[in-house]
């Protein structure tokens, strides 16, 4: 997202056009702008931006800061824990199967269901396993509203038997284990039938946590960084690169898909990544001088240094590996999962987070291969997107995305879903807008990095590092301007 600030002496309106530049009105005078992405703002140390401001030209228009902050949404989560005593039998046979249900009251009166506990057997005197909700799923921020609860006894057939129920709220758990959370539960039939009713048992609450759920902006603004690694497919099932009909053809008038794609996703990972250095590779070409072939070469030609200074250094290395290297194949990605792989082994504390983007063509050669590198990549820092380009089947690709069935390999589990893929051929704007295919294709394939990096560091237990104040400068403070 590129951002335009302009700053202007009060009063100050906002322009009703969008279009830089903004031209000064009677009502204010022009100090100055700049441009920047939000990427930048927020990948900033301390998501604290500090650029100076142009626009005038001969004239030092001074400095501006700009600050990142998340909106003040409601991110704990409760993780409690309940039992109960002399439940009501309910079995023939038995004694009770007991479960709960628990409701957020809305504003309109009604409930809506929002955790059900698991279900205990055979037992007057359950104690059910500890879980955790989000407060807002319990509660909508609103911590002295109602919340129900309803007890069952589960029965084969669906036909739960009512037992009873209660009421408590956020703000009564938050008091944790108490003689003041322990709670009648009530059949409120029962009772108007039974004179000497008292209750059908009672649940107490044996333990009470709250803790804030992390976000990527967290991690982000504690020193996190993210390491962007391509990969392009070099296999000859490309086309010959100086024939217009290649997907590697070099139009000197617009990007081919390889470029645009890794220009879309590169441009916004980019700000995330200090030094904007990038290794770039390729694979499945032969390469000089002995011609043998290669899954896993640097772009730049340098083994022991494969990185690029920007998307524009990859851009380019890319342009010169087609001019020397031999399109061959077959289209192996093992090799380049495991390289990446090998890096982010080495750093598990947080600090470091790692993303392949794997440009491809093709089918893919070493289906098993790359199944056991993505199982064994998935306990790392690590995330995988893989773009598509053009017209070939890409179902192969589908089964890697473990959105629908989690990857395996030799009877093991991925640990976590890692790698997203796309065909970029449905990113495509009908009317030839590349800018607008770029905008599309980066939204979706960037969407599930925040929660992969987010799973992995919960998953080990990792908390962001707390963001340090920003560094005293004369500057900050505001100045008197002269009248």
């Amino acid at each position: 997202m590129l951002c335009c600030v302009t700053a202007a002496a009060w009063p100050f309106s906002l322009p009703s056009s969008p279009s830089p530049p903004w031209k000064p009105t009677e009502f204010n005078d022009f100090l100055g702008q700049i441009y920047c992405t939000l990427g930048e703002i927020v990948g900033s140390p301390a998501s604290r931006l500090e650029k100076p401001l142009g626009g005038i030209p001969g004239k030092k228009c001074g400095t501006i800061i700009l600050s990142a902050e998340e909106l003040g949404n409601c991110r704990d989560y409760a993780t409690m824990q309940f039992c109960a005593n002399k439940l009501d039998k309910k079995d023939f046979f038995g004694k009770s199967d007991p479960f709960m249900v628990f409701y957020r009251s809305n504003e309109d009166g009604t409930f809506t269901i929002c955790h059900k506990t698991e279900v205990v057997k055979n037992t007057l005197n359950p104690v059910w396993q500890p879980f955790s909700i989000p407060v807002r799923a319990l509660c909508n921020g609103d911590y002295d509203r109602t919340i129900k609860v309803e007890v069952y006894d589960w029965d084969r057939d669906g036909s739960h038997d009512f037992i009873g129920e209660f009421t408590t709220s956020y703000k009564e758990l938050c008091r944790g284990q108490n003689q003041l959370n322990i709670y009648e539960v009530v059949n409120a039939k029962k009772k108007m039938k039974k004179k000497r009713y008292i209750n059908s048992g009672t649940v107490s609450l044996l333990s009470f946590i709250v803790e804030s759920e992390h976000t990527f902006l967290d991690y982000i603004k504690g020193g996190t960084q993210i390491h962007f690694t391509v990969a392009i497919d070099f296999t000859a099932s490309n086309g010959n690169p100086s024939q217009s009909t290649s997907l590697h053809y070099m139009n000197p008038y617009q990007m081919n898909a390889y470029a645009m794609a890794l220009k879309a996703v590169g441009e916004i990972i980019q700000d995330y990544d200090s030094d904007k250095m990038f290794p770039a590779l390729g694979f499945g070409a032969k390469l000089p001088p002995d011609w043998r072939v290669s899954h896993e070469f640097p772009l730049n030609g340098n083994v022991e240094n494969p990185y690029c200074n920007g998307i524009q250094g990859i851009l380019e290395a890319y342009h010169q590996s087609l001019k020397t290297v031999q399109l061959y194949g077959p289209t192996n990605f093992a090799p380049v999962v495991n390289h990446v792989a090998r890096y982010a082994a080495e750093v598990e504390d947080g600090s470091q987070y790692f993303v392949l983007l794997i440009i491809t063509d093709g089918v893919i050669s070493d289906m098993a291969q790359t199944k056991e590198a993505i199982v064994n990549a998935a306990k790392l820092p690590m995330s995988i997107i893989i773009v598509g380009v053009g017209q070939a089947e890409f179902d192969a690709m589908v089964e890697l995305d473990g959105d629908d069935v989690r990857i395996s390999s030799r009877g093991k589990l991925a640990e976590r879903d890692i790698v997203q893929f796309v065909p970029f051929r449905d990113y495509m704007d009908r009317t030839g807008n590349h800018v607008l295919s770029m905008a599309r294709l980066a939204k979706d394939v960037l969407a599930e990095i925040p929660d992969q990096l987010i799973s992995h560091m919960k998953s080990r237990a990792i908390k962001p590092n707390p963001v340090p104040p920003p560094p005293y400068s004369p500057n900050d403070h505001p100045q008197t301007n002269p009248v």
